[in-house]
């Protein structure tokens, strides 16, 4: 039963990104780009971190930055570094009102000073829209991301 559940999973995973519309693939493409930019930090860098602040709405920087406290020094500037490196294609979760939902399946290493912990079952849960704000009205941007580690019988990174 379990194995036929997990086909289930994979089956309807792939369906739903198979049957991605033009726009939602524009809209994933670029979020995944900028995404990748924001998890992928250098310790001691500011500008690393900072350089993604444009590839979110307002409210999803100061989200992803919340999740962020504690973990910056008095400059704003990550104390690790973090790397994500994708393990397979985006899969389209769902969309709701313009806003597409999906996840990047991959691994996570992270580093402090001569620490390393490396996460090999993880993703990013990504939200991500058009702003229709932007001076250009097609700009895409982060609305949540969010980095998932996964133990035992998880399916959230998949």
């Amino acid at each position: 039963m379990r194995v036929m559940a997990m086909l289930f999973v994979a089956l309807f995973a792939g369906t739903m990104l198979l049957s991605q519309s033009p726009s939602q693939t524009e809209i994933i493409t670029a979020a995944q780009t900028a995404a990748l930019h924001a998890v992928n930090c250098r310790q001691g860098d500011a500008r690393s971190l900072k350089d993604s602040q444009a590839d979110f709405t307002p409210e999803g920087w100061r989200d992803f930055m919340k999740h962020m406290e504690g973990f910056l020094d008095s400059s704003g500037a990550p104390t690790f570094t973090a790397t994500f490196t994708p393990s397979g294609k985006p899969v389209l979760v769902g969309e709701k009102d313009g806003v597409v939902h999906f996840r990047i399946p991959g691994s996570l290493k992270q580093t402090h000073n001569q620490s390393s912990t490396t996460y090999t079952r993880s993703a990013l849960d990504i939200f991500a829209r058009r702003d229709s704000s932007a001076h250009d009205g097609n700009a895409i941007k982060i609305q949540h991301l969010k980095q998932v580690a996964c133990f035992g019988a998880s399916t959230a990174c998949q």
